[in-house]
């Protein structure tokens, strides 16, 4: 991962564009916008297939607000969100959902001296912090967590997302799920009203901000702080333990998920149970028209993340991203054999 996208993931990029191919699309080329969270794996799936098939994908990293407003707005042949739409929504708008990746948010931090993986945080001190009740790294809180780390007497700089994002939605379901008060107090939507601190527009525009932000701590998709060379924290977990960010704490939390449970395979992955789990786990969500305008694209995306389940597993492990099971899988190419049609009623695709 470390160098192979380095181009893909420059920390300064507020809305990354994603063009493998030409500089337009083509008639048999791609078109997606939405969520940041999975765009490193995205860019490399992009690249392989482009140099396998010819086909190109235009993918714009602009949050899953902007996904979900373009694919609504059918601008795009498809959306991406990391918060998944309702059934009731999908089913107003016409739109089939699916997963396509799983990875892990994991909280970031500029404090001098301190390394990756150096610092704990749990969950309801996290919560505090992002309240703006926690306004000092020395903090007795922190310090209980860390009685080895030399904490600075420095104030806390809070980064958070300024765009519709799932990544937020994901966080904040997160710190919902372990901290009333930002239940009652701040809620769970891509969007917030945060108590405090500066926003930034994407995973990329997060990382950059705390990149820069002596003090700083802000969230943002494990992939990027990787890249960024960001310091992220260990967590712990529901179960009490310390874990660090990592691929198996990822599959670990998303072992038990019970897909089919939820309209759209719309299952929330945050603070599962498990010894190794990672308590911020997510997934990442595609929307495509059932009955799409243009049909052709619509299969030619089919069949792209056909591929990326097939070939791009190994990809994703070296971002540190989790692919869907196999199991998952077919029944998500299921659902796209008995959904997404022509005006004719005849499947758009096929195995």
């Amino acid at each position: 991962m470390r160098n192979k996208i380095s181009g893909l993931l420059g920390a300064a990029t507020v809305a990354s564009v994603l063009a493998i191919g030409s500089t337009s699309a083509g008639a048999a080329d791609i078109s997606g916008a939405g969520a940041t969270f999975p765009y490193p794996i995205y860019a490399k799936w992009a690249d392989a297939y482009k140099k396998e098939t010819g086909v190109g994908m235009n993918y714009q990293s602009i949050g899953s607000g902007g996904g979900i407003k373009q694919i609504k707005a059918k601008t795009v042949t498809f959306g991406a969100t990391d918060a998944p739409l309702t059934g009731k929504d999908l089913g107003e708008s016409g739109l089939s959902q699916f997963p396509a990746v799983m990875g892990g948010i994991v909280p970031v931090v500029n404090l001098d001296g301190v390394k990756p993986g150096e610092l704990v945080i749990d969950g309801p001190t996290l919560a505090k912090i992002f309240l703006a009740e926690i306004t000092k790294w020395d903090d007795a809180a922190i310090q209980k967590l860390n009685p080895k780390v030399k904490l600075p007497s420095q104030a806390i700089a809070i980064v958070h997302r300024s765009d519709g994002s799932g990544t937020t939605y994901n966080f904040a379901y997160y710190l919902a799920e372990i901290s009333t008060d930002w239940k009652s107090k701040v809620g769970v939507s891509t969007a917030l009203q945060w108590p405090a601190g500066i926003g930034a527009k994407g995973n990329e525009g997060v990382a950059n901000n705390v990149a820069q932000t002596k003090g700083s701590i802000g969230y943002v998709e494990y992939a990027y702080a990787k890249q960024n060379k960001l310091t992220y924290t260990k967590m712990v977990n529901k179960d009490g333990k310390e874990v660090l960010p990592t691929s198996e704490a990822f599959q670990a939390a998303a072992a038990n998920a019970d897909w089919k449970s939820q309209p759209g395979y719309g299952v929330v992955l945050a603070n599962q149970p498990g010894e190794k789990s990672w308590p911020m786990t997510a997934a990442t969500w595609i929307l495509v028209y059932k009955q799409p305008q243009d049909t052709a694209a619509t299969a030619e995306a089919l069949k792209f993340f056909a591929w990326s389940f097939a070939r791009g597993g190994k990809m994703a492990e070296d971002l540190d991203y989790v692919p869907m099971p196999e199991k998952v899988v077919k029944d998500i190419e299921a659902t796209w054999s008995a959904e997404i049609k022509d005006a004719g009623g005849k499947s758009l695709f096929t195995n």
